[in-house]
């Protein structure tokens, strides 16, 4: 595998656990006890992954996120979030867009696993996607809003059973509070809004003839 995994999270006991497992799966971890020791480590390792703890101290996982988007050279690095609290359907509403994935703790090894071969399959999907796209001759912007809507779309649908499990949304007779019930719907119709894009854009795709790359 050969991947670089930088986990931050501020207990140490955790951070041991999951690089141990990381080891053992050949991918090869570091660690930060916290959001600004994650800052000081990505001036110099740009690592394949990001796994991140929401609940930290002084700077939790929700701002040292926003950091790492709004640097450039950091900015492109998939990041994996991972909380033994809730995420809340503001949260999943505001940050969606900039995160590859969520999983809950406790996190079995095997579902942390998954996740994080998701996020690498989906990666090298996309940039084929893209190739393909390119060879079509479709413009660049649409290239780009195209492969976004792909990553979109999939963590959207994982934030949403999250969302949905977490509130008993689905349980007959369970009452959730009215800006929940209207988070969750405003992102089952963002859902439906990306796939149907990206059916447009597909459509389009299939119209369109071959170009070769090498003319």
């Amino acid at each position: 595998m050969d991947a670089t995994i930088l986990i931050v999270d501020d207990s140490p006991f955790i951070v041991d656990g999951l690089a141990a497992l990381l080891t053992r799966k050949g991918y090869t971890p570091v660690s930060a006890n916290g959001g600004d020791e994650c800052l000081s480590i990505l001036k110099t390792v740009t690592p394949d992954l990001i796994l991140l703890d929401i609940m930290m101290e002084p700077m939790d996982g929700w701002e040292t996120l926003e950091k790492i988007r709004e640097n450039p050279a950091t900015k492109d690095i998939p990041v994996l979030m991972f909380s033994a609290k809730k995420i809340t359907p503001a949260e999943a509403r505001e940050h969606s867009v900039n995160i590859d994935d969520f999983v809950s703790k406790p996190v079995s090894p095997a579902q942390l696993l998954d996740s994080i071969q998701r996020i690498f399959s989906r990666r090298s999907e996309l940039s084929v996607k893209r190739l393909a796209a390119q060879d079509k001759g479709l413009d660049t912007a649409v290239i780009d809003e195209y492969t976004a809507l792909h990553k979109n779309t999939e963590v959207d649908r994982n934030l949403l059973a999250v969302l949905r499990a977490s509130s008993g949304m689905d349980i007959a007779g369970k009452e959730i509070p009215r800006e929940d019930y209207d988070a969750i719907r405003d992102l089952e119709v963002k859902i439906y809004r990306e796939e149907r894009r990206l059916r447009e854009i597909e459509t389009q795709l299939e119209k369109m003839p071959g170009h070769n790359r090498e003319n």
